[in-house]
């Protein structure tokens, strides 16, 4: 007999040459798309239509090859599919509730792809009818939200975030989708939380729910008042702001892990051991290859969450085991597809330290960790566009971080040490650093190597300016804080001071080039205020004394360095140019660096002279350094401890709404409505009480 082939809602023989059959349910939509109403020929239509199971290709389809004129034509037929749906929902029969909720996607995304044209019509009025638009659509969110409450079918529930997903994500500005009117005014952000606080639901549905949340936190956030943005800020129930904090930890945790075995696999290669016999010269181009998408969809959840909410600070220090070491729970198959780029959803064995107990031989993490290795990946290449956006909210993030008060108690706390381990870009000049080595450390040590690191790493003529200058920013915010707590954190401040003092010869070196992009001033303003930090109240949250003393030691050794930059910034502020008035504000913030190495230097000449030393050694020059503090006079320069605080709205719109835009035309492209396959449906039914 022959075999029966299913293509595009036809059956045919593939033996035969008799004209295709097509699917009962194919049949129906045709019937949609005509001018009648359907219910005239069949009675029982309506009825009928949800027992078939979907063809979303077909209907997606069809809606897609009218034009606006004939879409209008069969208006009230669209509305009574639309209505009839939402009916449908309401019904206990789940496999009617299933195709229900997956014609409901078709439908939004085959009249939206309609309204790309210039046809303009209005999309509520084509979907519902604007008569019947506000009663319908409380309807619809009143369903949804009672399906994502309820203890029924989990694949329901991730339909449900399905099609909520597709209804915020169907145009590419948010904010331009007036159908989210309707989901503001029905909120269902009680049952988002309710997913998040729940460790069954949160281990299936937790990366939709949280992406979700995200996504409407940002439906026109400048220009009215969103009711998502006001719940989010004020969540104070510790359950539910754990499992958001664990989603988002879970999802970055499977990015760094699946860049960890990238980079092992990469290394274990044919190219990794020509490398290491040609030298390190192609280890630049060896390290390009190492590529995994970023997830901008769950950072931008983080921000928010840390951004809106105070109380989600206490979050990112919620100790748990680390999420690499760990086996692999045994759970139910999660109905999310791995997809690429801003809509990755995690394995489904999200972590709860309620589900799993802390073993005393396993390293303990926590989501800032987690967050800081993750930053580190992704702020290592910058030449990508994606990663560039990624890079940036993770400053920001970090920004955020670092003004916050108990942020920075508890990154500063001596009794919560762990060993970070930062991603490290490949480099000729230095070896790769041995990941047992790490100390045990407070976690401003890791925030404070990552942009030790990133400042190191990315001197290039593509420069990013933007990005350094939130670096020196999370720096001079940590010392601020130091200062007024008198935290003495032991750190190898050496290491920041050279990094700082090789950006100003790399800005001297490359001003004609960077000069013509962006005003480098600034940046060197800030770099020399933090030495100005140092100097004036580096005795205030140093380590030792000895720290200080090693401070003088590098502006001393280096001075060549402050010399140029002085006479750079003296030739630019006594032209007329552009430059002038930037170049001044250096010039006066060298006064007191300045000070120092006119002070010293002679001292140290006149000490080599009398012990007839050519050149001296670091503690002969520590020597003189401390002998010769007293005669040393300063400036007291004011503002060196005082910052302008982080403000989204007046700096930061266009970037997030840009970043926003990316994110939705994303999550569309990659939204699955047909992973549940029937036989799976009805069995999953089949054995609900």
């Amino acid at each position: 007999m022959a075999q029966t082939e299913k293509k595009g809602g036809l059956l045919r023989k593939s033996s035969a040459s008799k004209k295709p059959l097509k699917e009962k349910v194919v049949l129906m939509y045709d019937d949609i798309f005509m001018t009648e109403d359907p219910t005239k020929r069949n009675p029982r239509f309506w009825e009928e239509l949800f027992l078939m199971k979907v063809n979303l290709e077909y209907l997606e389809g069809k809606l897609e090859a009218l034009d606006g004129e004939e879409l209008m034509k069969i208006k009230d037929n669209i509305n009574c599919l639309f209505q009839h749906c939402i009916q449908a929902l309401g019904e206990e029969h789940p496999i009617r509730v299933v195709n229900a909720l997956q014609t409901l996607c078709a439908l939004i995304r085959g009249v939206h792809q309609k309204n790309k044209s210039t046809s303009g019509f209005d999309i509520i009025n084509m979907l519902v009818g604007f008569d019947k638009a506000e009663l319908c659509m409380k309807n619809l969110m009143e369903s949804l939200d009672s399906l994502l409450c309820a203890e029924g079918s989990e694949s329901l529930k991730s339909l449900c975030l399905k099609l909520l997903l597709c209804l915020v994500t169907v145009t590419d500005n948010i904010s331009q989708n007036t159908i989210l009117e309707y989901v503001m005014i029905n909120s269902i952000f009680e049952a988002i939380l309710q997913i998040l606080s729940s460790p069954l639901s949160r281990r299936e549905h937790g990366y939709d729910a949280v992406v979700l949340l995200a996504l409407l936190v940002n439906y026109r956030k400048y220009e009215s008042v969103n009711p998502y943005i006001v719940k989010l800020s004020i969540v104070d129930d510790e359950a539910t702001l754990n499992g958001m904090g664990l989603v988002i930890a879970q999802a970055l945790s499977e990015y760094n892990r699946q860049y960890k075995d990238k980079e092992e696999e990469h290394q274990s290669g044919f190219f990794s051991a020509l490398t290491n016999m040609v030298g390190s010269m192609f280890i630049a181009d060896a390290d390009e290859k190492i590529s995994v998408q970023t997830n901008e969809a769950i950072l931008l959840a983080l921000y928010e969450a840390v951004h809106l909410n105070r109380n989600f600070i206490t979050v990112l220090a919620q100790s748990h085991p680390e999420m690499g070491l760990m086996t692999t729970p045994t759970s139910p198959i999660p109905t999310t597809p791995v997809t690429p780029l801003g809509t990755t959803p995690p394995s489904s064995d999200v972590i709860s330290s309620a589900e799993l107990p802390l073993d005393a031989d396993v390293q303990t993490s926590n989501l800032l960790i987690t967050f800081l290795k993750y930053s580190s990946i992704v702020m290592q290449d910058t030449k990508d566009e994606h990663r560039l956006h990624s890079g940036k909210l993770c400053l920001i993030i970090l920004t955020c971080i670092a003004e916050d008060q108990y942020a920075n108690a508890f990154l500063h706390d001596d009794n919560m040490n762990f060993r970070v381990n930062l991603h490290r870009m490949p480099m000729r000049h230095r070896k790769k650093a041995a990941d047992k080595n790490l100390p045990c450390r407070p976690l401003v040590c890791a925030v404070l190597d990552l942009m030790v690191e990133f400042i190191v790493t990315h001197m290039m003529k593509e420069f990013p300016m933007d990005l350094y200058v939130r670096c020196i920013q999370i720096v001079h915010k940590l010392l601020c804080y130091q200062k007024k707590c008198r935290v003495r954190l032991h750190y190898t401040w050496r290491e920041l001071w050279s990094a700082l003092i090789n950006l100003l010869k790399f800005l001297m070196s490359n001003e004609t080039v960077l000069l013509a992009k962006h005003n480098i001033f600034t940046l060197a303003l800030m770099v020399v205020n933090l030495f100005n930090m140092f100097i004036t109240y580096g005795d205030t949250f140093l380590p030792t004394p000895s720290s200080y003393d090693e401070l003088y030691y590098e502006i001393i050794r280096m001075h060549q360095n402050f010399d140029n930059l002085y006479s750079m910034v003296l030739r630019l502020s006594t032209n007329a140019g552009q430059w002038k008035e930037p170049a001044s504000k250096v010039t006066h913030a060298l006064v007191n660096i300045r000070a120092i190495i006119n002070h010293f230097n002679p001292k140290i000449e006149s000490y080599a002279a009398v012990n007839h030393i050519s050149q001296l050694s670091e503690d002969q020059v520590l020597e003189v350094v401390r002998s010769n503090y007293d005669t040393l006079t300063l400036k007291l320069q004011d503002g060196l401890d005082q910052y302008e605080r982080y403000s989204e709205q007046h700096k930061e719109a266009a970037f997030f709404k840009e970043l926003v835009r990316s994110i939705s035309i994303n999550v569309r492209k990659n939204l699955a409505f047909n992973t549940l396959s029937q036989e799976l449906l009805l069995k999953e039914f089949s054995t609900i009480s």
